[in-house]
């Protein structure tokens, strides 16, 4: 009886083996490749549960999903000027033909990257040495990237793999290039800021010349009209010490005696010096005499 159960535990226990080496399944991000005896015997790209002859068959399976191979240090490249530039890029790739990858590259990942990393840096080195440093860095840099990946998809199609992207990163000049650049553009900014200073300081004397122009000219005209309204005051009063006396000769010849007065007496230390008998005093000794009537 104990060796009966033995014997079907056994049974059991090979059965389970040998259907774990029949059975295999197949992730949905994921190619599997059937090979009987070392060589291809059927593809699966479909995922599922599927069954293979154990000991004679066995099962490779190779990654579906999109992949990307980056460059570990920037590639120099030289443009159309003959100048260096340093490029950091990238590629998006994916297997589309397991069995001609794996006839091609014998299903190693490492040197499928190392074929699409030659193809991909054969293609920017031609296609930067057609361009300028403006080009490669901001004028044809799409242009360049859609040419690259439609031209390394074709070499990669070779090897079953298909190109989805290529980028440029960046793209710098190297050290020495850049602090020549560098160097050349500053001397480039200062000639401009001495070019706009020597320009500000023309206009600013241009402005500085017509504003004294036309205060000269503000000053001279309100000294003419200065000078007229004088004349024009002096023209009048003239005429009125005319018809003053013309009306009242006795009377203005007074009155213009007083301002001489006035005139000559301002301060109690002023003195002046004439003959007592000029004209000056006239009408003085005329009020002296009249004084001394009026007392007798």
């Amino acid at each position: 009886m104990r060796s009966g159960i033995n014997l079907l535990a056994g049974v059991l226990v090979a059965a389970v083996v040998v259907l774990g080496a029949t059975i295999f399944t197949v992730d949905q991000r994921q190619y599997a490749i059937v090979f009987q005896l070392g060589e291809v015997r059927n593809v699966i790209d479909e995922p599922g549960l599927y069954f293979k002859w154990p000991l004679i068959q066995n099962v490779r399976y190779f990654d579906k999903r999109i992949l990307t191979l980056d460059s570990a240090e920037p590639e120099r490249f030289i443009t159309s000027e003959k100048k260096n530039v340093l490029v950091d890029s990238f590629t998006k790739w994916r297997i589309v033909d397991p069995k001609l990858y794996y006839i091609s590259v014998a299903g190693d990942e490492s040197r499928a990257k190392t074929r699409l990393s030659q193809t991909v840096n054969a293609g920017l080195r031609e296609e930067f040495g057609k361009r300028t440093v403006h080009d490669v860095v901001s004028g044809e840099r799409d242009k360049i990237m859609e040419q690259m990946r439609e031209k390394a998809d074709l070499d990669a199609r070779k090897i079953g793999v298909q190109i989805v992207d290529v980028r440029v990163k960046r793209v710098e000049l190297p050290v020495d290039v850049s602090e020549s650049v560098y160097r050349r553009m500053d001397a480039e900014r200062k000639r401009v800021a001495n070019e706009l200073r020597s320009q500000g300081s023309a206009e600013a004397e241009k402005i500085r010349a017509d504003a004294d122009k036309q205060r000269e000219v503000i000053v001279a005209e309100a000294y003419r009209e200065a000078q007229k309204t004088k004349g024009d005051g002096d023209a009048k009063a003239a005429a009125i010490y005319a018809g003053a006396f013309q009306s009242s000769p006795e009377f203005y010849a007074f009155y213009r005696s007083l301002e001489a007065y006035r005139g000559s007496f301002k301060g109690k230390s002023d003195v002046i010096v004439v003959e007592p008998n000029s004209e000056f005093f006239k009408y003085m000794k005329s009020i002296g005499r009249g004084g001394d009537k009026a007392a007798k």
